[in-house]
């Protein structure tokens, strides 16, 4: 009797240790995921933001056509990545895409800066001062979420990955997270994009 009474308390220990590690994966996993949310809210902000911008540099740009037409297609294209990356977090070929969707549009909005420079008017203009101020406002912020994001995915793997928690972890499926990171090929992209008045 003793020694069931024994192993009853020992297989509960088990299962209390089981259930703690599955709940902080769960809780490391959503912590991800929410990091993420925080991610898609500033990219969001700036998807607003870009219409408005090429429709101010419309009046005074109108032979730079082309310029214009690769910032909104840089940016449908960034739409379609996040919502690829919405639809699984973390998932490595969408987080793949969203990076290269969103290096995509930053290079094309650096281009737009580029030749916003070379009109003195469009760069006086009220309205294109606050609109490229909160643009960069919006990178900042974008920057730092994807930090935060970058961060919790790391300690979502290192949790998943450890011992004992990786029994765990490969019991119950917990996949790795990939991080958000723009490709080390494109270092143009790297460079945050130059707005100045």
């Amino acid at each position: 009797m003793t020694g069931f009474l024994i192993l009853l308390v020992l297989l509960a220990v088990v299962a209390f240790w089981a259930v703690g590690i599955y709940n902080g994966l769960v809780r490391a996993r959503n912590a991800f995921r929410n990091a993420f949310a925080q991610i898609d809210v500033q990219l969001q902000r700036r998807f607003d933001l870009i219409p408005n911008l090429v429709e101010t540099a419309k009046a005074y740009l109108s032979h730079e056509r082309e310029t214009l037409e690769a910032v909104t297609a840089a940016r449908n294209a960034a739409q379609a990545g996040l919502a690829a990356a919405k639809a699984s977090p973390g998932d490595p070929s969408a987080m793949a895409e969203l990076s290269r969707s969103q290096g995509m549009l930053e290079g094309a909005l650096g281009r737009l800066m580029v030749t916003v420079e070379a009109y003195p008017e469009l760069k006086a203009s009220q309205n294109m001062m606050q609109l490229t101020e909160e643009l960069t406002s919006t990178e900042n912020k974008v920057a730092f979420a994807r930090q935060a994001y970058n961060d919790s995915v790391m300690a979502y793997n290192n949790k998943r990955e450890v011992f004992p928690s990786s029994v765990v972890a490969g019991m119950f499926n917990f996949e790795p997270a990939a991080l958000l990171d723009i490709p080390a090929d494109r270092a143009e992209v790297r460079e945050a994009p130059k707005v100045q008045f």
